[in-house]
């Protein structure tokens, strides 16, 4: 079971907006949106095909540090434990792949209802360089008892559990979703549109 005395875990984190927008503004207005500035008008179509190409938009990661402690009881006496210092990452944002045309609505001149996918955990990964094994002993009085090869990676499994339960109640979702409306809205913003945003609830 995992180690309970919360004082032995730590969180570090740090959220970052990747530099898509400045990404963004040198990709679209270096040339490919420069056709779409001279439109007289905007449609569903048009956004569309500008959003979708942004694909599974990451807008947050975090970075968590922990120490996973497990104990494992021995047959017939005694026990084996593990100190494992984990550090993970956790990538959030919003997968554009799935958006459609039903989900941009013309509201005005030039300004647009758009519907968002909710934001999710793209991935969480341990940072190998920065995962060790602190500390690995079994009881000294049951010197018979074979350690178990599995233990060390029983506790990697835990870390990975702990990293993403971490990063959820830190918010990482909110902050992905608000990050992904703030890069479309100032996408939209390069071509003279407007836009206001609601969150397509998950499946």
């Amino acid at each position: 079971m995992a180690e309970p005395d919360a004082t032995r875990w730590k969180i570090a984190a740090f959220v970052s907006a990747f530099a898509f927008l400045a990404l963004l503004a040198s990709i679209f207005v270096a040339g490919r949106v420069r056709a779409v500035f001279g439109l007289r008008s905007l449609n569903s179509a048009t956004i569309i095909t500008r959003v979708q190409p942004l694909k599974q938009l990451v807008t947050v990661r975090y970075s968590i540090e922990r120490v996973v402690g497990l104990r494992e009881p021995k047959v017939p006496l005694g026990e084996e434990s593990i100190l494992l210092m984990v550090e993970g990452e956790a990538l959030a944002g919003v997968d554009l792949e799935t958006m459609r045309a039903r989900d941009i609505a013309h509201s005005g001149n030039r300004k647009f209802l758009i519907t968002l996918p909710s934001a999710r955990l793209f991935d969480v990964f341990l940072n190998e360089k920065e995962t060790k094994v602190w500390d690995r002993q079994v009881t000294w009085w049951t010197p018979w008892v074979p350690p178990d090869p599995d233990l060390e990676h029983k506790a990697r499994l835990q870390g990975l559990d702990d990293v993403r339960n971490a990063a959820l109640k830190m918010g990482i979702l909110d902050e992905a979703q608000k990050n992904a409306q703030t890069a479309i809205r100032d996408l939209l913003a390069g071509f003279g549109a407007q836009a206001d945003f609601k969150t397509r609830p998950l499946d």
